[in-house]
């Protein structure tokens, strides 16, 4: 691996990491809680980013979805709702630390309900599935990784809830840099091996998003990190 490889999974790894203490500072403040509305939740994750990190740069919308708004994937912007005692949520942010992106998503359950704790364990475990999966093939697609993800969700009872399973990740803006085109998505119409550098010769990392749903339950999880940075 060259050098400028090495120092650009050291950044992404490092960004990733930085999220994750974020998220675990979440945890430990009960900003999760009943009560509050997803606005709100969001507003205070913003607040505490900022305390512990400095973070005022986000590379995408700052997500918090409870309820019924779990089934919605991420382009879409379901009205605001307040959270409930026994409720699902999860979180997807994407900070920016010394313009590298990180985008940690997880899902959290306040409660004892079963069907919403198997959704959180399964969608953790689906992740690693895919990762293993994804590890397995050297030439793989995304199309294959996609169609691997909905598979996984129908045999655990779900559905698979976005129209892609993941994105590229970088060195902000990388949305500019690579734009819009389903080639930078784990989409199921993208036949490019993922393994692929991009058009400038650069190799490409990779984030891994699972969003599963039950449409009759009105419940959806989502988890995503970094798929191609150890």
């Amino acid at each position: 691996m060259n050098q400028a490889l090495v120092q650009r999974h050291r950044a992404l790894r490092e960004a990733e990491t930085k999220a994750e203490q974020l998220f675990a500072r979440i945890e430990e403040t009960g900003i999760i809680r009943s009560g509050a509305s997803e606005k709100q939740i969001n507003q205070e994750i913003y607040e505490l980013a900022f305390q512990m990190f400095g973070i005022k740069k986000y590379w995408h919308k700052r997500i918090v979805r409870a309820g019924k708004n779990t089934l919605h994937p991420y382009r879409e912007n379901p009205p605001d709702l307040i959270v409930t005692p026994e409720d699902i949520i999860f979180l997807d942010f994407g900070p920016i630390f010394e313009d590298w992106e990180a985008d940690l998503g997880r899902t959290y359950v306040l409660g004892n309900d079963p069907m919403k704790i198997k959704l959180r364990d399964d969608i953790e475990k689906a992740w690693d599935l895919g990762k293993a999966y994804f590890e397995s093939k050297p030439d793989i697609t995304s199309s294959e990784l996609f169609h691997y993800m909905c598979q996984v969700a129908e045999e655990n009872g779900w559905e698979f809830g976005g129209p892609h399973a993941g994105h590229l990740i970088g060195e902000f803006p990388h949305e500019k840099i690579q734009g819009e085109d389903i080639v930078n998505y784990i989409h199921p119409d993208n036949n490019k091996p993922m393994r692929d550098p991009d058009h400038n010769g650069h190799p490409r990392d990779w984030i891994l998003e699972v969003h599963f749903v039950d449409r009759k339950l009105e419940i959806g999880g989502f988890v995503e990190k970094l798929l191609t940075v150890d």
